[in-house]
């Protein structure tokens, strides 16, 4: 018999198993447009297989500009710096505008929780952040980078602790904490106090001992790492790109090293190439039965949503 009562809708329960992936590929350098196309495809690959939860790297849209000094020195900078500069800020993403709206239908289409690293600009400054997509394609916010690493912070301007969300999902609760800001100790702490699950860390950084500290923040926070990188080559750059790259096309310029770590170090996955893996949820409420980070030290530390910079 019809009541005329709607089904509540199922929810995923932390004892449940889900697949998330961790996208690990090149965008379209420079090009907006086209790399929100090759969005849409590898998320769709991604979902296609399953997945629920998509993560993409660092400054994914439109590129992570490595090699690039844009012609800055103390007291100078060139013509020729000036015109890179301009390059990169015309392909990046106003939030809101276009590009949020078709990173919204891109989630709601397939449907996916998405999470995604963008080169923000917000007049005339630029910010490395994370938007994050619910699967109904609405955007859920934003974390800008709070410490741009070395050179980045010639382009790049500076977060702060009023994004650095964490989202209550029905997969678990989502953040993201990009790159080498993953080294700073109070950081880390202010989103273990927030209760993050599904500790997205979206990356440039390749070498091995990227790995041991994805490592260690699952173990350290009791939660699953999800840690996306790209991976490019010389012809993935533009021909004028302006850095010396070389002349081979298939020289290798990011190996990528993607990863997924679950809450006891055990890598998920670890690899060159592929793009996903499974994700046991319950393994993180087991560990916690061990060593529960959140309320022991970390509300004493850093209250939610506080980072104290020590001088």
């Amino acid at each position: 018999m019809n009541t005329g009562r709607k089904k509540p809708k199922k929810e995923t329960s932390m004892a449940e198993r889900f697949k998330v992936a961790v996208v690990q590929a090149a965008p379209v350098v420079f090009d907006r447009e086209r790399t929100l196309k090759k969005v849409h495809a590898l998320a769709a690959d991604a979902a296609g297989q399953s997945a629920r939860l998509v993560v993409f790297p660092e400054a994914f849209v439109s590129a992570y500009p490595r090699g690039l000094d844009f012609g800055a020195v103390f007291g100078s900078r060139t013509d020729k710096g000036r015109e890179q500069f301009r390059r990169y800020w015309e392909s990046s993403v106003d939030v809101p505008g276009p590009a949020v709206v078709a990173l919204g239908r891109t989630a709601k289409s397939l449907p996916i929780y998405l999470v995604i690293g963008v080169v923000e600009r917000d007049r005339g400054t630029l910010y490395c952040s994370v938007l994050f997509f619910a699967p109904d394609g609405a955007y859920l916010g934003k974390h800008r980078k709070v410490m741009p690493t070395a050179s980045e912070r010639l382009v790049w301007g500076f977060g702060d602790g009023s994004t650095m969300p964490v989202f209550d999902t029905p997969l678990g609760k989502v953040g993201a904490v990009i790159c080498w800001e993953n080294y700073l100790p109070l950081m880390r702490a202010a989103m273990y106090a927030k209760g993050v699950e599904l500790y997205c860390a979206p990356t440039a950084d390749p070498r091995d001992s990227w790995i041991a500290s994805m490592r260690h923040i699952a173990v350290e926070g009791r939660c699953f790492v999800l840690s996306s990188n790209q991976f490019n080559r010389r012809c993935d750059f533009p021909s004028d790109y302006g850095a010396d790259l070389g002349d081979d096309p298939d020289a290798i310029v990011t190996r990528g090293g993607s990863c997924i770590v679950d809450p006891f170090w055990e890598l998920s996955r670890r690899t060159q190439h592929r793009r996903r893996g499974d994700s046991d949820c319950r393994d993180r409420s087991r560990a916690d039965r061990s060593w529960n980070v959140r309320p022991r030290c970390c509300r004493a530390l850093c209250p939610p949503g506080y980072i104290r910079t020590a001088r």
